[in-house]
């Protein structure tokens, strides 16, 4: 019995093992088409990257990680096109049955006859205002996944650019930028971001409203109504609350980390041969200090559907008739525990997601790391030397 589950173990690895082989190779094979010659002048690189597949593979929680990020990313884009209700429908309004309809519910609508008018499904029940709970669920994920990737994408950069500058040149440069981070450090998050989310809206508003090309963009993001365009604001200001209090913590880790770079060999030699500053910071020093970084935005993109949610709950994110994850459970709390479903499901979402991130985190963390990639590589040898 035992035999038999190894086996089917080392299959399905096999199988992600041939999958990831093939992704990699897909790739190299793109950046050949731009670059000729690519994979052959970094053979080396590519076996590493084979190499973290193979780690990363044989990791159960990383797999789980990715599969609800996958999930969730995939619900994310698609979840409002799909979703069976727009959150716009307020079904109370003119079926007063659909008021807080618990969950697998089926409301009939008939009319004076008796006639069955319309029918409607509930899989996860309603809110107060009669609207379907899983579409509700589908959009909210939209919001929280545009507010993590806006956030990683425009917060890390500038945490990484100032630590890279502070950590080598040092001196002045350094003192001002590392003062400034620590006057933000000193704040507790949360409330430095309730701060600026509590004033940003109504600066805001108006920018969005007189332009009709933001309206229609932000829509889109959002996968809402040009009609909500005035509640754009509130989401967009819990983004850059959120980005304004992301940055210091990758400022100082970079920093630390390009200290100790800047004194190595290579970095000498690049100047020596009379390379740019800006060319050795971001060609030489950075890809050799990026692995830390790439564990810890995995785990901060949890952390910032986190704040999202909090602030939202607090009444600073969606507005109706918007919605996201914080936003319904807030609308729900106040019915809690005998609407149980107003809570449960979108905390429950919200859980699902945050707990993926740090899965892929944690086994991040294992992957990037060389010794356990030298360790996967001797027992992958040793199993091909096996089979022969």
């Amino acid at each position: 019995m035992g035999s038999s589950i190894a086996s089917k173990e080392t299959y399905e690895k096999k199988i992600l093992d041939r999958f990831s082989d093939k992704l990699v190779d897909s790739i190299t094979n793109l950046i050949d088409k731009v670059k000729p010659g690519w994979s052959e002048r970094n053979k080396s690189k590519i076996d590493e990257w084979k190499l973290m597949f193979y780690a990363f593979n044989r990791s159960p929680p990383g797999i789980i990680g990715a599969i609800l990020i996958i999930s969730f990313i995939l619900i994310g884009l698609f979840g409002p096109y799909v979703a069976p209700y727009s959150y716009r429908e307020f079904l109370y309004i003119e079926y007063p049955d659909t008021y807080l309809v618990p969950p697998g519910s089926t409301v009939t609508i008939t009319n004076k006859r008796g006639d069955i008018v319309k029918v409607f499904n509930f899989p996860l029940g309603t809110d107060k205002y009669g609207r379907d709970l899983l579409s509700l669920i589908l959009y909210g994920a939209r919001v929280s996944l545009i507010v993590s990737l806006i956030v990683i994408l425009l917060g890390v950069p500038v945490g990484i650019l100032l630590g890279l500058v502070a950590g080598y040149f040092g001196g002045k440069v350094d003192e001002v930028i590392m003062r400034i981070t620590d006057i933000f450090l000193a704040f507790p998050a949360l409330i430095l971001a309730i701060a600026f989310a509590s004033v940003l809206p109504e600066r805001i508003r108006p920018i969005i409203i007189q332009s009709g090309i933001l309206k229609q963009v932000f829509s889109v993001f959002f996968a809402a109504d040009v009609r909500d365009a005035a509640n754009f604001a509130p989401i967009l200001s819990v983004i850059l609350a959120i980005i304004l209090v992301w940055w210091p913590p990758y400022t100082r880790i970079i920093r630390g980390s390009v200290l100790s770079a800047k004194e190595n060999l290579y970095v000498e030699a690049a100047k020596a041969l009379g390379v740019s500053t800006w060319k050795i910071l971001f060609k030489h020093i950075l890809p050799n200090i990026i692995s830390p970084v790439l564990v810890l935005i995995t785990l901060d993109i949890g952390s910032v559907i986190l704040m999202e949610a909090s602030l939202s709950f607090l009444g600073l994110g969606a507005q109706d008739p918007m919605v996201d994850w914080g936003k319904i459970v807030y609308d729900g709390a106040q019915y809690f525990p005998d609407r149980w479903w107003l809570v449960i499901f979108p905390g429950l979402a919200t859980f699902l997601a945050v707990l993926g991130w740090n899965l892929i985190g944690d086994t991040l963390r294992d992957v990037l790391d060389p010794r356990t990639r030298r360790s996967i590589e001797f027992k992958v040898k040793r199993g091909k030397a096996e089979e022969k």
